[in-house]
């Protein structure tokens, strides 16, 4: 399956060398803790869907202190998954000129404040190809948020990956004017 983390460190490593620092925030340091986020068992796709995220914690401790007005401090870990237990971070100075990128999955659609949004698109047979069988569980989470969050329509960037070692960019919206 493709990884936003995977595409959001490629694209940091590259900024350097554009003049812009970059921050890599993934969105599953913001997972709540297990007690919620697995309520309803550890397989149940609505609950992987709706329940997984905290992103009142995602925008409060990292999104707004780096927007504009912020304190340009934020918060690189919220929660330890593999310990489910709160990651006691500090928090770190967004160096000037910096991007702050955001990698994770289903993040459109629940009112994160992003400038912009670069959307890694799986059409479901090839989505239901490349999960591993101890995910499959997840898959009708991906095909509500595509029904009800159509990602790809909200994005200003999409990155086609049914085939991931030949990943095609498609540019919308601002950036194509």
């Amino acid at each position: 399956m493709a990884e936003p983390h995977l595409l959001a460190a490629a694209v940091a490593d590259r900024l350097p060398a554009l003049g812009r620092g970059a921050v890599v925030v993934p969105a599953d340091g913001f997972y709540r803790p297990a007690s919620l986020r697995l309520e309803h068992g550890r397989t149940d796709p609505d609950a992987r869907y709706t329940d997984w995220l905290d992103a009142g914690a995602l925008t409060r401790e990292v999104l707004a202190p780096v927007g504009p007005g912020g304190t340009g401090q934020y918060l690189p870990v919220l929660w330890d998954l593999d310990r489910d237990r709160a990651a006691r971070a500090r928090p770190r100075p967004v160096p000037d000129r910096a991007v702050l990128l955001v990698p994770g999955t289903l993040l459109q659609g629940v009112g994160l404040p992003f400038d912009v949004v670069v959307h890694l698109r799986l059409a479901p047979a090839a989505r239901r190809r490349l999960t591993p069988a101890d995910q499959q569980w997840a898959l009708p989470a991906f095909d509500r948020y595509d029904d009800e969050v159509d990602p790809v329509a909200l994005a200003d960037a999409v990155v086609l990956a049914d085939h991931p070692d030949r990943p095609a960019l498609v540019l919308q919206g601002r950036f194509l004017s």
